[in-house]
């Protein structure tokens, strides 16, 4: 199949030309789809695509197709999820729509507000936006929503996991009627459904997340590191995977910012970005990324939303993630525009047990190992020092004599070992982990299932019933290599709530039955995505606790003879 090029569509001459000038000449899929048809235009749509994909070419171009030259009151906004995302998406408005002099604003939390009042006075045809601060303009006066025909939804999923839902749906009634609402997405949770339910009308729907499991340009590996010395799994493995540039994905903001801070003492060049920090110390994290003085991103799904930074050589996941379009997700950030790339798991033995169940019914094509051990590491820094050596310098010939007069001499081996202390002395030489790894995976392997009850892990001792307890059910059970105490520890974690909140504990072969008292109960909704991180998806109201094996009724009555 022939790919298209830009100049098969019908693009105004000034947007050809602003590609031409990036060298961009091929579109992307989700461009494509877009572009393609151009009835899109006459209502609201609904675009799956992760990100990275193209998608703010795929809403630019063809709102900018439409709009007149020179246009000076504002036709668009686009809400983002974060700072970077907003600022990324009206320089991409600056460059391509330049020619046609159409000017976006840039309306963030955290920048000056009478730079971005005299930004929407001085005619800014596009508005760019996070939904608090426009929706403080909007109240402030200084943004006017009359004239607005477009409105897009950029990221939504991620817009509604920060908790924008009240700012969205006022920015939205103020708004009224606009010609078209477009809504991109890389997930389609129930939120994001609901919220398209009640403010898209009739929309059509493009999804190109189908095969993002199954991305060609992505290798997928996974390193199982001991649970005691999780830190010295992930050093060892940067040693020999030796990513160019990375990004690392953490569960939380004290994890990400102790964690680059433990690789700065180790000799890695790594740096934190979370949602703790100042706007300028973000700045300066991604500018450093960028501009390579940096090779490791350490950072939150929240903090990374919207980020779209190319050229990463490997993403890397700290640990279980919360859910199978997490990690997707995540590994999309890497193989872009037809480069390759690497996803990077690292997982404890019980962790790599859950991971396995979780992906066992996708396309994905997993490598397994071990993390490597100190004597890997050092194999490899000796293999690479050895080639750096024979790289020879220019200037190579003003030794070589002296090299070879060194060679007649008798202590030729001390001079050589003294040589190699020197050069080679301060290389990092790993951590020894592979007995710890090796007792974990043994211990996993030799775990059995038993569908006898055996009154340890099988449930939790029957307890009073809880009043006006909600009984739930989950998608994980024992042979996801749950144990009550560790389901009671993650409910605890995952709701936010003591132990007494949680009642009976009914575990199954592939799910469990919960007890919860309506104060555990009432935190689910908002916290399914922390027990996702947990390790526990797919919750549900059921009926009623089903009966407890009877211990002495696992067997049928063996007949005397």
């Amino acid at each position: 199949m022939t790919t298209p090029r830009f100049d098969e569509f019908s693009l105004r001459p000034e947007l050809l030309r602003a590609l031409e000038r990036k060298g961009f000449e091929n579109p992307m899929p989700v461009q494509v789809r877009i572009l393609e048809d151009d009835t899109l235009l006459d209502g609201d749509l609904i675009v799956q695509a992760r990100t990275g994909s193209g998608k703010t070419l795929a809403f630019a171009l063809p709102l900018l197709q439409r709009m007149e030259r020179g246009e000076r009151t504002p036709q668009v906004l686009v809400l983002s999820p974060t700072r970077e995302l907003a600022q990324q998406t009206a320089r991409e408005f600056q460059w391509v729509g330049g020619e046609m002099g159409i000017r976006p604003a840039s309306l963030v939390g955290g920048m000056d507000m009478d730079r971005q009042i005299r930004s929407l006075r001085d005619g800014a045809a596009v508005v760019v936006g996070t939904p608090g601060r426009v929706l403080d303009h909007l109240r402030r006066g200084t943004l006017r929503p009359e004239g607005i025909q477009s409105l897009i939804l950029d990221e939504g999923d991620h817009m509604l996991d920060l908790g924008f839902r009240d700012e969205l749906e006022s920015i939205m009634s103020a708004l009224g009627t606009v010609e078209r609402t477009w809504l991109f997405s890389a997930t389609m949770p129930e939120d994001v459904v609901t919220l398209a339910r009640k403010y898209l009308n009739a929309p059509r729907k493009i999804s190109l997340v189908t095969d993002a499991a199954r991305h060609e340009d992505i290798a997928q590996r996974a390193y199982v590191i001991p649970s005691r010395r999780r830190f010295e799994g992930l050093a060892n493995v940067l040693l020999c995977e030796h990513p160019k540039r990375a990004l690392l994905f953490c569960a939380t903001r004290m994890e990400t910012q102790e964690l680059a801070e433990r690789l700065g003492d180790e000799g890695f060049r790594a740096m934190a970005l979370h949602g703790d920090m100042t706007q300028r110390e973000r700045n300066n994290a991604l500018e450093s990324f960028r501009r390579g003085r940096v090779d490791l991103l350490v950072a939150t799904d929240v903090a990374a939303r919207g980020l779209d930074i190319d050229g990463l050589s490997h993403v890397i996941q700290y640990g279980l993630p919360g859910c199978l379009e997490t990690f997707i997700h995540r590994s999309g950030r890497t193989g872009r525009a037809g480069h390759e790339g690497r996803n990077v798991i690292l997982l404890t033995a019980r962790e790599a047990r859950q991971f396995k169940s979780l992906v066992s019914h996708t396309a994905l094509d997993i490598e397994w190992l071990p993390a490597p051990d100190a004597s890997e590491v050092e194999g490899i820094s000796r293999a690479e020092f050895e080639k750096t050596l024979l790289e020879s310098p220019e200037d190579e010939e003003a030794y070589r004599e002296w090299a070879q007069q060194l060679l007649q001499r008798e202590d030729t081996e001390e001079l050589l070992a003294g040589l190699l202390a020197r050069a080679f002395g301060s290389q990092a030489r790993g951590y020894a982990i592979r007995e710890d790894v090796e007792a974990e995976m043994a211990r996993e392997q030799n775990r059995r299932y038993d569908p006898r009850p055996t009154g340890r892990g099988s449930d939790r001792p029957l307890r009073k019933l809880l009043d006006g307890a909600v009984t739930m059910k989950f998608a994980q059970g024992r042979q996801d290599g749950w144990e009550v105490g560790a389901l009671l520890g993650a409910l605890c974690r995952g709701l936010g709530v003591r132990r007494e909140d949680v009642g009976n504990i009914r575990l199954r072969d592939h799910c469990a039955f919960v007890e919860l008292s309506p104060h555990a109960a009432a935190q689910l909704e908002g916290r399914r995505e922390r027990l996702a991180r947990e390790g526990l998806n797919g919750a549900q109201e059921a009926d009623a606790l089903p009966p407890r094996p009877r211990r002495d009724g696992a067997r049928p009555a063996r007949t005397r003879r």
